[in-house]
């Protein structure tokens, strides 16, 4: 029978795969016959001097059998009795079509944006010409906001659904192996595009549909139930069900929802800043060496404090990353960070947020469940218009901020529309501005050289996650008014990142499954 060990090795032992063996080995009991073994887990320990490899590994008896990596998922063909359509074709939406199918229903995908390829020529022209397509951009498009911002996979939400099929899945599918057993998973930027057509090739070779330049404008309603969805160009989609996986950033769906007085609710959510910090120095700062060792991965940090009430965190730090316009309307400054594979780039980003709540929408309550779409509205078009009203965002350096004083020079950033200097603290909410202040103090004497010269800031860090929530049944997942829509994910208000919105779309989808075939 297998056993599982741990290992803590240092960087000169964890290149030798021969020392791993001699150390299992020393390990297991005289009568255990070695035969094979597997890492399950790998982490780093930078909390002291000397770095350490942390791993967690199975070892097989001589002659037993050694499981495959991965279970593979088989994806029957499915007929046209039973139709799910899917609004959004983001992490939530593709896996809960692929879960359709292992149930035997039709999914058809319908996605506002555009594929994986052609969306890149948008992407091009929002760093470029700075030109926004409202339709397809960094958070639209076939898979999502994760497909081009980096696709980190990290999650706490074990308790939710089954991680491990999630990651297993994405390797199914072209991801490395690797992200099986690292702590801190991650595909990156340039390796999701073909994972993610890989996908939509086994739903339409399953028998379902993907409709790309689709966008959603109204729900024909029956009752309580929903008729069918129309779409811009006056198609009218009709099905069994209907899963509303948009993302956070559909400010139209929601709108749409409060059009038709359907049930959403305001959820708080978080803003602040992107701040960046040469990756050199964030090295430095984690490892405590000079120069970074080629065996150790681009160094991250999770940073938190406590100002009174307020907690002030790092959100979606990237390692040798960039910071991306995120922007979603022509008129906007949106921000978000994303790594290659590698995390190779000379800087390291973050963003870094504060809660927002009820009590601060101050007079956007008076846009009921919709205050924090138009307080994140108001913060954005601000930005705009203080980068004269291009992609151009404001920035400055985070020393400057601290102190509130406009910086008299701009250090490099990796924003590539470029930035413009700005007192950052004059753009944001003052409940924003002061409790990053008091929060980089903080993270200064805690991540001794963090309040540097060398750290930009470039704002806004807005789309944290969604501002509203739809409700929904705790049970069957269903809409609180509407027996067949089923929010979903993110933008629904149930899920953060792409593990937690795919694990939230297979769950939607077992749910409508179980009713279907009730």
């Amino acid at each position: 029978m297998a056993i599982d060990k741990e290992l803590s090795l240092t960087l000169a032992e964890a290149e030798k795969v021969s020392v791993i063996e001699i150390k299992l080995k020393a390990m297991l009991d005289a009568g255990f016959r070695f035969g094979a073994y597997r890492v399950i887990r790998r982490s780093i320990d930078a909390r002291g001097r000397s770095i350490k490899w942390n791993y967690k590994i199975r070892v097989y008896a001589l002659g037993e059998e050694i499981p495959p990596e991965i279970e593979i998922r088989v994806f029957p063909a499915v007929g046209d009795n039973k139709r799910v359509v899917i609004v959004g074709a983001g992490p939530a939406g593709l896996f809960a079509a692929l879960q359709c199918i292992e149930q035997g229903i039709k999914p058809i995908v319908l996605e506002r944006g555009k594929d994986v390829q052609q969306r890149r020529r948008d992407l091009a022209a929002i760093h470029k010409e700075h030109l926004v397509n409202e339709d397809s951009n960094y958070c639209f498009g076939e898979g999502g906001a994760g497909t081009y911002s980096d696709g980190k996979l990290y999650t706490r939400s074990t308790k939710r659904g089954d991680v491990r099929s999630i990651l297993e899945t994405l390797v199914q599918f072209g991801a490395s192996n690797e992200i099986l057993i690292d702590a801190h998973p991650h595909i990156g930027t340039n390796k999701l595009p073909k994972i993610i057509a890989a996908m939509r090739m086994q739903v339409i070779e399953s028998g379902g549909e993907v409709h790309f330049q689709s966008r959603v404008v109204d729900f024909q309603l029956n009752g309580n139930t929903i008729e069918a969805v129309r779409l811009a160009d006056g198609r009218v989609v009709k099905g069994d069900a209907y899963i509303l996986a948009t993302g956070h950033s559909a400010r139209d769906i929601f709108e749409l929802l409060y059009k038709k007085q359907i049930a959403i609710e305001f959820k708080p959510f978080a803003l602040g800043v992107r701040a960046e910090h040469p990756q050199s120095l964030v090295d430095s700062l984690q490892y405590h060496c000079s120069v970074r060792p080629d065996t150790l991965p681009a160094a991250s940090y999770s940073l938190v404090h406590q100002v009174g009430e307020v907690g002030v965190y790092s959100f979606c730090m990237c390692p040798g990353g960039i910071i991306a316009p995120c922007a979603t309307a022509q008129n906007e400054i949106v921000t978000n960070g994303w790594s290659p594979s590698k995390r190779n780039n000379p800087w390291a980003n973050s963003g870094i947020v504060v809660p927002i709540h009820w009590q601060q929408m101050g007079g956007f309550q008076q846009y009921g469940p919709l205050a924090g779409l138009h307080y994140q509205k108001s913060v954005e078009q601000a930005c705009w218009l203080a980068g004269g009203s291009t992609q151009i965002a404001p920035a400055q350096r985070l020393t400057d901020f601290v102190a509130q004083r406009k910086s008299a020079s701009i250090g490099r950033t990796s924003y590539q529309p470029g930035v413009e200097s700005c007192d950052i603290n004059k753009l944001l909410p003052e409940h924003v501005a002061f409790h990053l202040r008091e929060g980089f103090k903080a993270f200064g004497k805690k991540m001794r050289g963090y309040l540097s010269e060398e750290a930009m800031i470039v704002a806004p860090e807005s789309r944290t996650s969604s501002p509203v929530r739809i409700p929904r049944d705790a049970e069957r997942l269903n809409h609180v008014e509407l027996t067949n829509l089923y929010p979903c994910a993110e933008g629904a208000g149930y899920a953060g990142g792409i593990v937690s919105a795919a694990i939230d779309g297979e769950r939607v989808a077992m749910s409508i499954a179980a009713s279907l075939f009730a």
